[in-house]
């Protein structure tokens, strides 16, 4: 059964990987067009908040999912699927979520372009010692033969690159940065859920037939990344405000640049890409449902 899910070929060629690629690219370069070197210094100056931002994200969900796959021993390459999600950085319609929860959006976007700019080293490596430290999926990448340094390269090109152009134009250009991100935030991101729906259009037989395999899994591990995030944060004890920006940026993760990364290294790996396809739609429901939950919410914890 392993074997038949994993030789699956999901529709998705040369043409949709560029697509992903710009599209990803477009909205980092929307989102940097709204930060400042100062978003960085006030990020600074709250290092406990930012601590607790980078540990939830790149340390404690990738422990946590780790020993989630221990307990419920899902296929090997489903399990590097899940470790390939928590590996990425948070997405970039967290920012919007956050927003809309009544959170804390201004570190939102800060922890965004900071994650993002960390997670040239720490997604590849976190994928390394993760991947390696469980033996079904250290099998999976002994044969694939993962270049770390050719990994970084490439989150580098989609995702460090469009941030340093963007923070630069928001520099120096300041009212292009302002009209310019009025214009891409929105469309980018509408551009991303209509890349999701095509694909998910063109590969509607494939979710019919496999889907099972992941359903429950995607489900519970989203909810268990929104939990790490929300009582780490309130562990730490950050506002209220804070929990719920720190919930959802370790809840809601690129999976866009994990699907990049699994069509441009694992060779589209069906287990994998059927996670991950799926937590790109999934982590969209839950983050809108929390959201709302929260915007209704009237008082403050």
């Amino acid at each position: 059964m392993q074997e038949n899910l994993d030789s699956l070929k999901i529709n998705f060629d040369t043409e949709g990987l560029w697509v992903l690629n710009i599209t990803l690219a477009l909205i980092m370069f929307g989102v940097a067009l709204g930060i400042t070197l100062d978003d960085f210094k006030r990020l600074f100056k709250s290092p406990k908040i930012l601590l607790t931002g980078v540990i939830s994200q790149f340390f404690l969900l990738p422990f946590v999912t780790f020993i989630f796959i221990k307990l419920v021993n899902p296929m090997p390459s489903i399990a590097l699927g899940m470790m390939m999600v928590a590996a990425c950085p948070g997405g970039n319609i967290s920012n919007f979520m956050t927003q809309m929860a009544k959170g804390n959006a201004a570190l939102s976007v800060s922890l965004t372009a900071f994650a993002t700019l960390i997670s040239v080293i720490m997604t590849p490596l976190n994928l390394e010692i993760w991947g390696n430290l469980y033996a079904p999926t250290a099998k999976i990448l002994q044969t694939i033969e993962l270049d770390p340094f050719e990994l970084m390269k490439l989150v580098t090109l989609i995702l460090g690159v469009p941030l340093i152009i963007g923070m630069l134009v928001r520099k120096y250009k300041s009212d292009l940065a302002a009209k310019l991100s009025k214009i891409l935030k929105p469309i980018s991101l509408i551009i991303f859920m209509l890349f999701i729906v095509i694909a998910f259009y063109d590969n509607f037989d494939i979710f019919i037939n496999y889907i099972h395999y992941v359903l429950i899994l995607v489900i519970a591990h989203n909810i268990l990344a929104l939990l790490t995030g929300f009582y780490f944060a309130k562990a730490m004890k950050l506002s209220f405000k804070n929990q719920k920006t720190l919930s959802i940026e370790t809840g809601i993760q690129n999976s866009g640049l994990g699907l990049l990364l699994i069509f441009s290294f694992f060779n589209g790996l069906g287990g994998m890409a059927l996670l991950v396809a799926f937590w790109a739609i999934w982590d969209i429901f839950s983050g809108l449902a929390l959201a709302t939950y929260w915007s209704k919410q009237k008082t403050t914890k």
